[in-house]
């Protein structure tokens, strides 16, 4: 199994960076995976295309606006992943929504595609995530576990 974990957002805004701190902590709980590409995505687009490509499954982190009180965990698969980033709360979601379009168009799309969303409370200006989000970013990470285990890529806790 071939796959990208790729956390998305900007650190510069509150709650945005979300995704990116969630594969930060998955990298300081689990040991490197064989097969598994773990990515700080930051708020690149397009550009990110290539580190789909040959990949069997993509699994996004990222913050999502769903009306949900704040620090929730939402999943979406499939066809709902490139719907909700039609749904833009940031910057970086239209070149998301562009990276996943094309990708589809030039065939490079990985067959399963999954977003683990957490719901933000603030995306002002600031460089700590409010605490409702902090507290769903282990959940998160060990969420991204739980979907490779899924996928049958076995994860190892690194040692205490």
């Amino acid at each position: 199994m071939n796959v990208l974990v790729m956390g998305i957002g900007n650190l510069l805004l509150q709650d945005e960076g979300a995704g990116v701190r969630v594969v930060e902590e998955f990298g300081r709980r689990f040991l490197p995976i064989p097969g598994v590409h773990v990515l700080d995505g930051g708020t690149s687009g397009i550009e990110l295309l290539s580190y789909l490509s040959g990949r069997d499954a993509l699994i996004l982190l990222d913050v999502v606006k769903g009306g949900l009180p704040a620090g929730a965990v939402s999943r979406y698969e499939g066809e709902e992943v490139p719907a909700l980033f039609q749904q833009k709360i940031s910057p970086h979601q239209l070149g998301i929504s562009d990276l996943l379009a094309t990708a589809r168009l030039m065939g490079e799309l990985p067959a399963k595609v999954v977003l683990l969303g957490i719901e933000p409370q603030s995306i002002g200006t600031g460089l700590e995530l409010t605490r409702e989000v902090a507290r769903s970013v282990t959940t998160v990470a060990e969420q991204v576990a739980a979907e490779l285990w899924q996928m049958g890529v076995p994860v190892l806790p690194r040692p205490a």
